[in-house]
């Protein structure tokens, strides 16, 4: 099967993902822009979640599981869903569906499409050196983009380095470019260096389609060991927040200063993040979808299990970086202060005053 027609699949299914949907994974149901169900081989629950159209959050028709990790295409929901092996197989089902043609002669080599692992990690080592080789962010485009979103508490971001010419490739069959980015270092609680997160960024600087990020397809990815650790800014004590995003986390801190901070990168990976024995009140810094909410749930559980008190923070709009944009530093300010306990108040916000 040629990648050409893989890809053109997948791009007609994904128009019409809320039929592929209802139909593969009728287990689930829509709720706002997404599809829950418990798992791509249609169990019910509501821990994965498939967007429905385009947003700039992602693709439709890509899909993650918040319990697993797990992420992929449609064509992987009709593969596991159905049980399916070969990929002529599943290309001829999703063909079925969408009620086209089988090809007159199908190519004898190439009929199987790779499994996705659930998570497609390096090894730590590879994300040490990546990091090792990485310069300050101080003047860099990677400081540049991060002041064009409005994001100026750039203090304790030693976390945070630049690589002017960082490996890109696409997927397996493309060749590898380069892009500059912003790499950030992923920690355990000790301080160890488990895996990085590249942000790759667009050399001709800002813009309000692409917001600064490099004009490709996947302009974020992750390696390494994530489960349970975070980028950190600042060093946790007996309060801290935790959120999705390294943006959000940084327009969060342009309010509260002080507040130590961590950015687990994704819903999934923040539901799992490790507690520092010393934490006491974890604030939630919350995004505004489905997946957000999904991992706020799981993190308040594991929190009042641990003894710490749980505490969500929501934006006014998609997400804390949004708010800091759209809404500016003074809206941003005046809502967060109303949503902390007034002690926190005092002790993180006076700075910002």
């Amino acid at each position: 099967m040629a990648r050409q027609d893989a890809s053109e699949l997948a791009r007609r299914l994904a128009r019409d993902a809320e039929a592929v949907c209802r139909h593969y994974l009728s287990n689930g149901r829509r709720q706002g822009r997404y599809w829950m169900v418990g798992d791509v081989r249609n169990t019910p629950g509501h821990s994965m979640f498939v967007r429905l159209t385009e947003s700039a959050k992602g693709h439709a028709g890509k899909w993650t599981d918040a319990a697993s990790a797990e992420h992929g295409d449609l064509l992987d929901v009709i593969r596991e869903s159905c049980g399916l092996v070969d990929f002529r197989d599943v290309a001829n089902e999703a063909r079925r569906f969408l009620s086209l043609p089988r090809p007159e002669r199908e190519p004898e080599q190439n009929h199987h499409r790779p499994r996705k692992s659930p998570v497609p990690l390096r090894p730590s080592e590879a994300a040490r050196r990546l990091f090792g080789m990485s310069q300050s962010i101080a003047g860099t485009l990677a400081e540049a983009y991060l002041r064009n979103r409005g994001i100026t508490a750039l203090h304790e971001s030693g976390s945070l380095r630049f690589h002017p010419r960082c490996y890109y490739r696409p997927d397996d069959h493309s060749p590898t470019e380069t892009w500059p980015a912003m790499i950030a270092a992923v920690t355990d609680l000790s301080g160890r260096l488990t895996g990085a997160h590249r942000t790759w960024l667009d050399p001709d600087g800002f813009s309000a389609t692409t917001l600064g990020k490099a004009r490709i397809d996947a302009p974020k990815r992750a390696m390494g060991d994530l489960l349970g650790h975070a980028v950190r800014f600042g060093v946790a004590g007996d309060v801290m927040a935790a959120g999705e995003g390294i943006e959000t986390m940084l327009s969060l801190r342009c309010v509260l200063p002080t507040m130590p901070m961590v950015a687990a990168l994704s819903a999934a990976h923040l539901s799992a993040i490790l507690f520092p024995d010393t934490l006491r009140r974890l604030y939630i810094a919350r995004d505004d979808d489905p997946a957000g909410d999904g991992a706020m749930a799981i993190l308040i559980d594991r929190a009042r299990e641990a003894g710490i008190e749980a505490i969500a923070i929501s934006p006014r709009l998609g997400d804390f970086n949004e708010d800091l944009r759209l809404l500016g530093l003074d809206d941003l300010r005046a809502a967060s202060r109303v949503q902390i306990a007034a002690q926190d108040v005092a002790r993180f916000m006076e700075l910002a005053a």
